[in-house]
C-alpha cells in the first residue's frame, strides 16, 4: 500500500477537527451532567454501582457481534462492486471508521463520507466505489431499522394499559418520518440522478473559478462513477440478500445490550419494548455532539420511564450502561482498530 493511497488514519483529525471533537464532547457532558442534576446523581450511581458485571459484559459482546456482521455486510457489497478485501481486514477497517464516526460531531448525522474515505484510504477501493458500498450498506440496514421499530411500535399500539404522551408520539411521528422520507429521497436521487448530476456541478461550478483543487469535470466523472458503482452492486439481488441477511443480524445485536442493561439493573421491563426504544433514541443521535452523547441519554431516559414503566433515576441508569455496554465499549474497540490501522498504513 502507497503512502499516497494509505496514508495515515491520524491525517483526517485536524487541529480544526480535534477543536470541534473537543467542543462537542465538552458539550455533550455538560448535557449528560444537567440531565443527572434533574433526574437525581445518588440514586443513578447507586444504581449503577450495584449493577450486575456479567450482565454488562454479555452487551459488550453483543456490541462487538453487532459490528462484526455489519462488517461483513459491508464485505459482500464490497465484493459485488469488485473489491476484494479479506474479512480481517476489512474488519479492523470498519472498526477504526465507526470510531472516526462516533468521535466526529455530527457523524451520526451523515457519517457515509467519512467512513468511505477511511475505506478507500485502507483499501484497494477508490472513494467513489467505496461511497457506494457505504450508501448502499446503510440503506439495507434501514430495513431491519423501520422493521424493528415496527414491532415495538405495534406492541405499543396494541397495549391496551399503554398511554401514550407527547413526547412518544413525537418519536413515533419521526420514526413514520424516516421510513416515507428516506425511500422517498433514495427513489428521487435515483430516478432524477441526471438532474441530481447537473444541480451538483451548477453548485460546485462557482467554486471551481476560486481554487484549482476543484473542478466541474472532475466532480461529474466522480459522481457518475458513484452511480456506475451503485448499478453494478444493485445488479447482484442475491448477494444483497446475504448482506441483509448480516444487516439484521447486526441489528439484533444492536438492540440486546438495551435488554442487559435492564437485566444488570434488575429492572422489571418487557423485553419486545428495545424494539421501540432503540430505534426511537437514535434519532437522537442526529445532534451535533459525538455519537449523540448527551442527547441519547436525555431521550432513552424519557422512553424507559414513559414506555418501559421505570423510574427516572432507574431509566438514567440504564441509558447510562446501555451507553458503556454500545458506544463507550465501541469507542475502546474502534480505537485500537483506528491505531492498528495507522500502523498497518
Amino acid at each position: 500500500m502507497t503512502d499516497q493511497k494509505g496514508g495515515s488514519f491520524a491525517e483526517m483529525f485536524g487541529r480544526q477537527t480535534l477543536v470541534k471533537m473537543g467542543v462537542g464532547f465538552v458539550i455533550a457532558l455538560v448535557l449528560v451532567y444537567l440531565l443527572g442534576t434533574v433526574v437525581g446523581w445518588e440514586e443513578t450511581i447507586t444504581e449503577v454501582r450495584e449493577a450486575d458485571p456479567a450482565w454488562i459484559a454479555l452487551g459488550c459482546l453483543s456490541t462487538l457481534l453487532c459490528l462484526m456482521m455489519w462488517g461483513r455486510a459491508w464485505q459482500i457489497v464490497l465484493g459485488v462492486g469488485g473489491i476484494k478485501v479479506p474479512y480481517h481486514k476489512l474488519v479492523v477497517t470498519y472498526f477504526a471508521a465507526t470510531f472516526a464516526n462516533y468521535v466526529t460531531p455530527l457523524g451520526q448525522a451523515g457519517g457515509e463520507p467519512f467512513i468511505a474515505y477511511v475505506l478507500s484510504r485502507d483499501t484497494d477501493a477508490d472513494y467513489e466505489q467505496s461511497l457506494a458500498s457505504v450508501v448502499t450498506a446503510d440503506l439495507l440496514n434501514l430495513l431491519p431499522f423501520f422493521n424493528f421499530a415496527a414491532v415495538g411500535v405495534a406492541y405499543l399500539v396494541f397495549q391496551s394499559s399503554f398511554q401514550g404522551s407527547e413526547t412518544v408520539d413525537n418519536l413515533v411521528l419521526g420514526l413514520g418520518a424516516l421510513a416515507v422520507g428516506v425511500p422517498a429521497i433514495v427513489w428521487a436521487g435515483w430516478r432524477h440522478r441526471n438532474g441530481v448530476e447537473e444541480a451538483v456541478v451548477r453548485i460546485i461550478t462557482p467554486l471551481s473559478r476560486l481554487t484549482s483543487r476543484i473542478s466541474a469535470d472532475g466532480i461529474r466523472h466522480r459522481i457518475e462513477r458513484f452511480y456506475t458503482a451503485i448499478e453494478r452492486i444493485a445488479a447482484e439481488p442475491r448477494a444483497l440478500a446475504r448482506a441483509l441477511g448480516y444487516a439484521y443480524l447486526g441489528w439484533f445485536f444492536f438492540t440486546v445490550p438495551m435488554y442487559t442493561a435492564v437485566r444488570a439493573t434488575g429492572a422489571d421491563m418487557n423485553a419486545i419494548l428495545v424494539f421501540f426504544i432503540v430505534p426511537a433514541s437514535t434519532i437522537a443521535g442526529l445532534v451535533p455532539t459525538p455519537g449523540g452523547l448527551g442527547a441519547v441519554e436525555g431521550a432513552l431516559t424519557v422512553l424507559l420511564s414513559q414506555v418501559g414503566g421505570l423510574s427516572q433515576s432507574s431509566g438514567l441508569a440504564v441509558a447510562t450502561l446501555y451507553r458503556v455496554e454500545s458506544y463507550l465499549f465501541a469507542l475502546l474497540v474502534g480505537g485500537i482498530a483506528a491505531l492498528w490501522v495507522t500502523i498497518r498504513a
